[in-house]
């Protein structure tokens, strides 16, 4: 669960879903998810080709020379992203075989949206997949951050399985979406039914993230979750956000997930606009540390050019953290306009410096802005709500 917001989803969902008494297996390839308890995990092997030793993923290295490895692995080398297909055919197989000796009512398809979907159609089960967001958004933002045509002809290549989503989303029985964003901009994207799409919101789990009373606030500190590499995260902006401010106030943030190696892009980039030393680049935390640090910190920030959902956001409204977040994708959708936080333009740096400024300096509203975003989160989302929601789309198949 801790690649990113779809493992989230993942995990909680079937959670929630066994917890409401029903029986879930989960397929998966690396990096494995430990399963909830009483949720069946069937792994499936995949190639590794960033390890020391490419193919450790595999029972044999041979096995390189299987129809499948050989496509992903040459693939790969040609600059195309197969991740999405193999996975797919090798999670079609394992159904296959799974379903000589159990009994299958759904299979709900995580946003692979393989052909490898399509050929588990043949198994005689409904298929209902979720879209989180239609991933021609990231496309967008790689070519317009694309200098050369070399570059954006490289895109290009890496995002060619987008054809194939829109081939197969257009042949599952329902598809949900997270958001009413995420559903208006899927419809358009994949050119999907719109009668074959419905809503189910995320869900955070309250229980886990919440205020932890015992935290102290650490003065002037934000924190913001994402790949600094990541252009749709909007980091740059923050960081620019915090040069404007130099000189004002004495802020710092803590940049939490993995950076890459050495952290280089973001290293950098502190090192240019001259705030290294108010910046911490703290890795991948697990979860008991992010509510710590949700805890600990005056205001969260979600700096993305566009979000499906907006996790971290959701996460840090539940912990009682204010937030500042992008009027962008689905945020307001998650923040609201009740009070929960501060919503800005996109890709502003002025604009974030401000709201940082204005929020820093007026405790009791941040205050205010806590209690009304945990409110929110306890009342509008919650896994069971996504579970129950889930089920009747579920239903309706059946």
């Amino acid at each position: 669960m801790y690649c990113g917001g779809q493992g989230v989803y993942v995990y909680y969902l079937a959670k929630a879903l066994y917890e409401l008494g029903h029986e879930v297996s989960v397929i998966s390839g690396p990096p494995y998810l430990t399963p909830p308890d009483g949720v069946k995990l069937h792994k499936l092997e995949a190639l590794n080709l960033y390890e020391t030793n490419g193919f450790s993923m595999l029972s044999s290295p041979l096995r390189i020379f299987t129809p499948i490895n050989f496509c992903e692995a040459a693939a790969v080398h040609i600059g195309f992203f197969p991740d999405i297909f193999t996975f797919s055919i090798r999670a079609y197989l394992r159904l296959r075989d799974l379903m000589c000796h159990e009994r299958f009512d759904i299979i709900h398809d995580n946003q692979t949206l393989g052909y490898g979907m399509l050929l588990a159609k043949s198994l005689g089960v409904p298929i209902v997949a979720t879209i989180h967001h239609p991933i021609t958004a990231d496309l967008a933002a790689a070519l317009a951050e694309s200098e050369t045509w070399r570059r954006r002809l490289r895109w290009a290549l890496f995002y060619s399985f987008l054809i194939m989503q829109g081939i197969v989303s257009r042949r599952m029985e329902r598809v949900i979406t997270v958001s009413k964003t995420s559903a208006g901009d899927t419809i358009r994207a994949f050119k999907l039914r719109k009668g074959r799409v419905r809503i189910v919101h995320n869900g955070i789990d309250t229980s886990i993230f919440r205020r932890l009373d015992y935290v102290e606030k650490e003065p002037n500190s934000l924190v913001i979750v994402g790949k600094v590499q990541d252009k749709n995260k909007g980091i740059p902006y923050l960081l620019k956000a915090m040069q404007l401010l130099k000189g004002e106030v004495d802020v710092k943030v803590s940049v939490v997930g993995d950076q890459g190696p050495g952290n280089g892009y973001g290293a950098k980039l502190v090192q240019e606009l001259g705030i290294a030393d108010r910046v911490t680049f703290t890795g991948s935390l697990d979860t008991d540390e992010l509510v710590r640090l949700y805890s600990s910190a005056e205001i969260a920030v979600t700096a993305s050019l566009y979000e499906g959902f907006g996790l971290p956001a959701a996460e840090a409204m539940s912990c009682g953290t204010p937030v500042i977040a992008s009027r962008a994708g689905a945020l307001p959708e998650i923040v609201g306009s009740d009070g929960s936080g501060v919503l800005v333009p996109p890709a502003d740096p002025p604009a974030l410096a401000a709201a940082i400024k204005r929020l820093l300096a007026d405790r009791p509203l941040r205050q205010r802005m806590g209690e009304a975003a945990r409110k929110r989160i306890e009342e509008s989302f919650s896994w069971e709500v996504a579970a129950r929601e889930t089920l009747k789309v579920y239903e309706e198949v059946l």
